[in-house]
């Protein structure tokens, strides 16, 4: 949601909204925004049609690099189409070292069947709605901490990419193994 302040910013001259501010997933719904601003700068986020720069999270780069030693990576996101987080990932990870495989599809509720047709049993999400969703499929999330999600919950909570990889063991022992503690195994993470 920085890059959604950015935009506001730089673009609409919209200076007075803060990150903690963002208390809902939906924007109308805690922002007191003309609907079209919102509408606006989150249109300018999914075409990927924006000035400001997506800045990685701390971390990332080093947790996605490090799982990345077994396996491809494989990143499931809401939104319709790849173009800004094919372009964000490649900046993370240069794809001719590394790679990562993004789906886009374009509603939450079809990530459920992504996860399961890659068989992932273990999803970072920072919409809780969508939490609940994956838990309701067997498939185990760990919800990424913001101010939209703050509600009460059952899920394993990071707050940052640190925490979630003190969440995995990490083992060699004749080939390269890892499991996360009190997490089933397959690996994914959302956008």
């Amino acid at each position: 949601m920085q890059l959604f302040l950015d935009i506001l910013r730089e673009v609409y001259g919209v200076n007075h909204i803060a990150y903690e501010d963002i208390t809902q997933y939906q924007l109308e719904d805690c922002l007191d925004l003309d609907p079209e601003i919102i509408s606006g700068a989150t249109d300018r986020i999914i075409d990927g049609n924006y000035p400001c720069r997506l800045v990685a999270y701390d971390g990332v780069d080093r947790l996605l690099s490090r799982l990345h030693a077994f396996g491809p990576i494989r990143l499931v996101t809401a939104r319709p189409y790849l173009g800004p987080i094919r372009q964000w990932i490649s900046n993370i990870l240069p794809p001719e070292e590394y790679q990562v495989d993004i789906t886009a599809t374009g509603s939450y509720d079809a990530k459920v069947e992504v996860l399961k047709a890659h068989n992932i049993n273990c999803f970072v999400e920072d919409r809780l709605e969508t939490c609940f969703l994956l838990e309701r499929h067997h498939i185990t999330p760990v919800v990424y901490a913001q101010p939209w999600n703050r509600r009460p919950h059952p899920f394993i909570e990071v707050s940052n990419w640190n925490q979630l990889e003190s969440l995995i063991s990490w083992s060699i022992e004749g080939k390269q193994e890892r499991h996360a503690k009190g997490l089933n195994q397959g690996k994914g993470a959302g956008t």
